[in-house]
């Protein structure tokens, strides 16, 4: 084989591997987006049964029924209004509840999970949209 040929030889070799390589990059780029969707769903369910297990009390009871009344209320508030953003203290007073600083933080907190759940949005801090 004469140098000519080698050099050609080398050249195919280094296009295939350059190519392989290529192939390589997209396939690592799709499994790196693929896991972080996946990663972010287990965040989801892991903060979804956690929610879960907080608001039901041990045993297996159902949560005291003001409970599920205060967020069917928030929560169909947020159904009425999809396109609005509130803050807790707006919701309490939408809703004719008690705007007391203990009973809003109450509502923050429900805000927040109602968020991790993925019922709702946080498009500012304080401020919370029905997820469309």
């Amino acid at each position: 084989m004469n140098v000519i040929e080698l050099l050609a030889d080398l050249q195919a070799q280094h296009d295939e591997t350059t190519a392989r390589a290529v192939e390589l990059r997209e396939q690592i780029k799709h499994l790196t987006t693929a896991l972080a969707e996946i990663e972010a769903r287990l965040a989801d369910l892991a903060t979804t049964r956690k929610v879960i297990a907080e608001l039901a009390p041990a045993g297996g009871q159902p949560a005291p029924p003001e409970t599920n009344t205060a967020y069917q209320a928030i929560v169909n508030a947020f159904n009425q209004h999809p396109d609005q953003e509130f803050r807790a203290r707006e919701l309490h007073e939408l809703l004719g509840m008690p705007t007391d600083e203990a009973s809003v933080n109450i509502t923050r907190s429900r805000l927040g999970r109602l968020t991790r759940q993925g019922f709702l949005t946080q498009p500012g801090r304080g401020r919370y949209q029905k997820r469309t």
